[in-house]
Order: structure tokens, then C-alpha cells, then sequence
């Protein structure tokens, strides 16, 4: 193999920043910037400890292949690792990680396997099992297995401790991070053990996880499902030392996106969901002390990943995560509102190439056409394929001949009944308020009401 790119050197050595814009108690909080590794995660370093074990053990070969089960971030440390030294990187990842993770993931050369996120361990579909059932196939593999590999706990013991006691000057009453393969509490926790008694080891845990019920109590309740990518768990991995979790505090997913969102907003810091779990157990437990205390948590991860997901004020709506305002009426179970700026539209003179590009980018399928502030048609894919298919070169006529001009609208205190028959016509509901055009509701609107209603 050739020498390894010196991208690797980077990993480790982030910065350690003061929060200086939250209420936290008589505490300093500070965060451990690790989004600022190169592969945007504090997995980049279990990444290269685990591969550099295998190595030395002889367990990977040169020109061997790689797999893993992940929620995303250690697949980012491994990819980068892999793509560095040369080797074959399968990954088995759950659905509900973030596209832009799966689209970097690919980009740097992984093969991806994507199943499900909502079955537990020993179900065929669970994502650790495909991977040890992958690993038996594939010739000349080696299955990481983050969750029972010593390597990843030994990289935070003998590289992320002293890095974090270092840049406190030795003064840290308390650490507080999460729990996905246990690596980093168990890791930390045996370095502070020995080297600063004092600093108690405290676990931000989603709501849905089993972890904070078992460091409180002893004992769990079933397991549900959180949005959170990286951090909680349905089972104690062989890497998760409990007993060094001095507190827990249990996160839901809309305090850790919202958390992570004020991150942003007030101190500039861009971190991903899971950073915004920590973050936010970091400051209910800083408010909750009555002394001054030296507390230290992570940006374990970058937000970039998630601009798509909790960035996206859409997203964050339709998943019910940001309050809205109600109203009583048919604007409540509308997410994108035009009289507030957020359809997108395209003009009647404007080209079908650019209503495509539009409908592509902000992934809808039917645009609102406006002339000015008046809605005079309605251009979906349908459409657009029906007038395009035989000639792409129409692709430059403009929007006005192939949109649909004969609408049919509904005012915003029209009964529900209203708006499910427009739907039972395939058409889609252009929902007024007096002469004002106030947006569209169409299926998926009210997919996603009713999901909002089950929770």
C-alpha cells in the first residue's frame, strides 16, 4: 500500500470553545468541537483506531474489505479511513439517516446497504445482524463491530481524554455525551477515573432510548424510536460500561433539533442532531446545580449532514417539531404557506426548463403558477412530461402552454370534506383567503396531518 494521504493526520487536536450565549446556571459550559475532524464527526477517530488495530493484528489485509453497521458518522470515519488506505468499505446503515450523510458516504467510495430503522436486535432486517451475516460472506472481510470492538472505548481512553483534561488545564467537574456504541462514555470514563476523579461522566439519551431509564433505575421500559441519528440505544452494547454514568438526563427530538438550531442562531456552531441532544442535556444539567462547575459536552458532529432534515424549516413542520400557529381552519394543515414566503412559484412567461429545475431542486412535484401576486394556473409533472416527451427541445417553451388554467379553489374555512373531494379528482387544492392566494394542500399534506395526530 502507498502511504496513507496526510488528511489522517488532522483527526483529533479540535478545538474547545465557551458557550457564552445560553443560561447555564452557575456553570462555564464548553463545547469539544469535534465536527471540525475531517470526516465532520468525533467518530473519525474510533474510525482510524479500530482500522488501525485491525492492521496490526493482521485481522485486514491489504487490499481487504471493510463492513460496519451504522448510523452514519462512524461509516463517515471508516469511509475516509478506507478511501485513504485502499480498502473495500461495505455499510449497512437504518433509513432514517439524512441523505447528504448517504450522498458523502458514496462519494467517498462506500457500498451501502440501506434497511430498516424501526426493528430491534435478532430481527432479520436489523441492521447489525445484516452486517455480521455480510461479513461471513464476503471473503477476506473484516466486521469492525464498533459496538464490541476494544479499539474504539481504547481511542477515547488514551486519545480524546487527555486531549479535553489537557485544554481545561486539569480542572473538569463534568462530561457530558451520549450513548450509540458506548465507546466514548466508556473510554472517558476510565481516563477520568484515573486521571480526575472528581469529573462525573453524564449521559444525554433520547427519549424512545432505553440507556438513561437503566442509568437511573437499574431498569428499562420497551424501547421506542427517536429521530436522533447516532446516539440511544434499544440494548447495552459489550462497549457500554454503565457504570461510570453518574447522571442521565433523557432529550426528546424536538428539544435536541430545536437545540441544535439555537446552537446555530445564537453561538454560530453548526452541529447535527445528536450534537443538539447533548447540548441540550448539557444545559438542563449546568441549570441544575447550585455551584460553580467546569462543564464540558460535544459538537460530535457536523450539521451540514442534516441541512435537508431539522435546518429545513419545512421538514421541521411537517414533522411537527416547530410550533405553528393555529388557526381553526385549513391553513392548519398547511407546512408551506405562500403569503409567508415559503411556495415556491414560477411565472407564465417563464420557461418549462426553469419550472423543472425548480420542481427538482425544491423537490415538489406541482408549482403554483403567479402572475404577479395573482395564482393563474397550476404547472405539475404530469404536465410538464405530457408537453416534453415527444420533443425535449420544448423543454424551452414557456409555462402558460403547458400549465392548467382552469382551477377550481377553496377558501381556508371551507370544511375538510372540500378538499378531499378536489383530491378524490386528482387535483390538487389551491387554498384562498378571500382573494389572497394562501398555498396548495395536496396528499402529502395530509399524510402528514394525520401523522401529527397519531403522536
Amino acid at each position: 500500500m502507498t502511504t496513507a494521504p496526510a488528511i489522517l493526520s488532522m483527526i483529533g487536536d479540535t478545538p474547545m470553545v465557551r458557550v457564552t450565549k445560553f443560561d447555564t446556571g452557575p456553570c462555564a459550559l464548553f463545547l469539544k468541537l469535534e465536527n471540525q475532524n475531517p470526516g465532520g464527526s468525533i467518530k473519525d477517530r474510533i474510525g482510524l483506531k479500530m482500522i488501525e488495530a485491525a492492521e496490526a493484528s493482521g485481522a485486514l489485509k491489504p487490499g481487504g474489505t471493510v463492513i460496519e453497521a451504522t448510523a452514519g458518522n462512524t461509516g463517515l470515519g471508516l469511509a475516509l479511513v478506507c478511501a485513504a488506505k485502499g480498502y473495500r468499505l461495505v455499510l449497512v446503515i437504518p433509513d432514517k439517516m439524512a441523505v447528504e450523510k448517504i450522498n458523502h458516504l458514496r462519494a467517498l467510495g462506500a457500498e451501502i446497504h440501506i434497511t430498516r430503522s424501526d426493528v430491534g436486535k435478532g430481527h432479520p432486517a436489523y441492521y447489525q445482524d445484516i452486517a455480521e451475516r455480510l461479513s461471513r460472506e464476503i471473503p477476506g472481510s473484516f466486521y469492525v463491530n464498533q459496538f464490541a470492538n476494544p479499539a474504539n472505548p481504547q481511542a477515547h481512553e488514551d486519545w480524546t481524554g487527555p486531549e479535553i483534561l489537557r485544554q481545561m488545564d486539569g480542572d473538569v467537574d463534568a462530561v457530558v455525551c451520549g450513548v450509540g456504541s458506548g465507546g466514548t462514555l466508556t473510554g472517558l470514563g476510565r481516563f477520568f477515573a484515573k486521571a480526575s476523579p472528581k469529573t462525573r461522566m453524564v449521559v444525554a439519551d433520547p427519549a424512545g432510548s432505553i440507556i438513561r431509564d437503566l442509568v437511573k433505575t437499574g431498569r428499562h421500559d420497551e424501547p421506542g424510536s427517536w429521530v436522533v441519528e447516532g446516539i440511544g440505544e434499544d440494548f447495552v452494547p459489550p462497549n457500554c460500561d454503565l457504570q461510570y454514568a453518574r447522571d442521565a438526563y433523557t432529550v426528546t427530538d424536538a428539544e435536541s433539533l430545536n437545540a441544535a438550531r439555537d446552537l446555530l442562531r445564537k453561538e454560530g456552531i453548526l452541529g447535527g442532531s445528536s450534537s443538539g441532544t447533548l447540548f441540550a442535556a448539557a444545559l438542563a444539567y449546568c441549570r441544575n446545580q447550585t455551584t460553580p462547575q467546569r462543564v464540558v459536552t460535544f459538537v460530535c458532529d457536523t450539521g451540514n449532514k442534516y441541512l435537508s432534515k431539522m435546518y429545513n424549516d419545512a421538514w421541521m413542520a411537517d414533522q411537527g417539531f416547530i410550533a405553528m400557529e393555529r388557526h381553526g381552519d385549513l391553513r392548519d394543515l398547511m407546512t408551506r404557506r405562500h403569503d409567508m414566503g415559503q411556495v415556491v412559484t414560477v411565472g407564465p412567461e417563464d420557461t418549462l426548463l426553469t419550472a423543472y429545475k425548480r420542481m427538482r431542486i425544491s423537490d415538489v412535484s406541482q408549482l403554483p403558477v403567479m402572475d404577479g401576486a395573482r395564482v393563474v394556473g397550476i404547472l405539475d409533472e404530469s404536465d410538464l412530461l405530457l408537453h416534453v416527451e415527444k420533443d425535449p427541445a420544448r423543454f424551452r417553451d414557456k409555462v402558460y402552454t403547458a400549465m392548467v388554467n382552469r382551477l377550481e379553489t377553496v377558501q381556508a374555512d371551507a370544511p375538510m370534506a372540500a378538499v378531499k373531494a378536489l383530491l378524490d379528482r386528482n387535483l390538487i387544492a389551491i387554498v384562498m383567503q378571500g382573494e389572497t392566494f394562501l398555498g396548495l394542500l395536496t396528499r402529502v399534506d395530509l399524510l402528514n396531518h394525520l401523522r401529527r395526530q397519531m403522536r
